[in-house]
């Protein structure tokens, strides 16, 4: 369970239930208590009036007079009893015994106890019983009630207390899951910016949220800010070095075409090569910056936004020829990759298509959770073994065919980084260069 609300909602949830719990326990055992408190001050009230109704004959037995004392004594079985043991082993019990009695220990002076036993006809009885003296007479007392009803009593009590807790439960998990949710709701403003920040529509995230996610909000947006001045570095200290080797290769160039060199033909020739190679680096990093723009780092590349001002670039680029650049895009194409990579890929695919093309380019991108993107131009196109070696993963720049080497690798690097697929085919729709590629998001 991966959810901190689900988590923080089950966490409660027993909590609450153990609470609930030990809430209708403790209430129980209360009233219990305090019921039986009850029945044992009643027991010693009556003992009290027993005693007062009692006196001795001459032959020393006791003796009740029946009108001082509660006649539920009197009634078999009523679950009222007392029992009267005098110390020379006699004893003597009240008429709700009937032909029963109860086993009552003989107390000394001083001495009362309390305890549970069985009665007659399974009752269940508190009984209390105290050492007297009364008339010169020593004898121990006890009387005893039985607890059914008070048993009766607190069955029903528990079981309207539990309908009542379970009531009560439910309506504060019903209470609790509305304050987590509303609790909750908040972090779906910082889920809203990270779309938007996918989507390109901000920089950074909000940090109007809650305390606790405060410090993470903020570390991500440092962390934005660092990767976007660290990629802006490295863009422009790209830019910069490419433009000061420039000159410097430039008279480099120049110096290879002096006559200096007549006798050494081979060496022009190596060296030649070298600073073609170098040339076509620093114009492959200066495309990189003049393609890849300014926008945030983590930005989501939308096609139907980016595009446009893309090829408004490539048009001032190409002007030694009109250029008819048509863009073909479906209406449900997502926000997709990185902006800054599929500015350069889609943007090296077009170049190379506007290097090679008479008049007509066209770009297609297509898809939902698979991206297609096609360009075709109306260039002279390439033959199948070119093809079949412009296809080829690991070619350098030198061995790449000429004017398609440059971007092209940077495509096939672009493509490979995302796991995807380029092909290049005939143009069916235009007659030239048709490079089809598929990726997964």
């Amino acid at each position: 369970m991966n959810s901190l609300q689900q988590r923080l909602q089950w966490g409660l949830t027993l909590s609450l239930m153990l609470l609930m719990t030990l809430l209708w326990w403790a209430g129980s055992l209360a009233v219990r208590e305090l019921g039986e408190d009850l029945i044992s001050s009643r027991l010693e009230h009556d003992a009290e009036s027993l005693l007062s109704a009692m006196s001795f004959s001459s032959e020393n037995q006791p003796q009740i007079s029946w009108k001082s004392i509660n006649p539920i004594y009197n009634q078999p079985f009523s679950g009222h009893y007392y029992i009267i043991h005098l110390d020379k082993e006699s004893s003597h019990h009240s008429r709700s015994l009937w032909d029963q009695t109860l086993e009552v220990p003989h107390l000394k002076a001083g001495e009362a106890e309390q305890w549970y036993a069985n009665g007659p006809s399974e009752q269940k009885l508190l009984i209390w019983a105290k050492y007297f003296d009364k008339q010169n007479h020593g004898f121990t007392l006890a009387i005893a009630e039985d607890l059914t009803p008070l048993e009766s009593h607190l069955s029903l009590f528990q079981w309207t207390f539990a309908g009542l807790s379970v009531a009560v439960l439910f309506i504060l998990l019903l209470v609790q899951k509305q304050v987590i949710h509303k609790s909750f709701q908040r972090l779906d403003a910082v889920r809203a910016d990270i779309q938007h920040l996918e989507q390109g529509e901000t920089g950074s995230l909000s940090e109007d949220v809650p305390d606790e996610i405060l410090p993470l909000v903020e570390e991500f947006n440092r962390l934005l800010e660092l990767l976007a001045q660290r990629l802006e570095r490295s863009r422009n200290s790209l830019g910069n070095l490419a433009h000061a080797l420039k000159g410097p290769l430039n008279l480099l160039v120049q110096s290879l075409d002096s006559s200096a060199l007549n006798d050494h033909p081979d060496l022009r020739l190596q060296a030649q090569t070298q600073t073609q190679r170098i040339h076509q680096l620093m114009e492959r990093e200066l495309k990189r910056a003049r393609l890849a723009g300014s926008g945030s780092p983590g930005q989501r590349f939308n096609a139907q936004q980016e595009l446009p001002d893309l090829i408004t670039v490539l048009k001032q680029v190409h002007t030694k020829h009109i250029l008819d650049i048509e863009l073909q895009i479906t209406t449900d194409t997502p926000a997709f990759g990185d902006r800054e990579d599929m500015l350069e890929l889609i943007g090296n695919l077009l170049d190379n298509a506007c290097k090679w093309a008479k008049s007509k380019v066209l770009c297609r991108i297509s898809g939902n959770q698979t991206i297609h993107i096609s360009v075709d131009d109306d260039g002279p196109g390439r033959s199948d073994d070119e093809l079949k070696q412009l296809a080829q993963r690991g070619i350098k720049l030198d061995e790449t065919v000429e004017g398609h080497g440059l971007g092209l690798s940077i495509a096939k690097d672009i493509v490979k980084l995302y796991n995807g697929q380029i092909q290049f085919e005939h143009s069916q729709a235009l007659c030239g260069l048709h490079v089809e590629i598929t990726l997964e998001i």
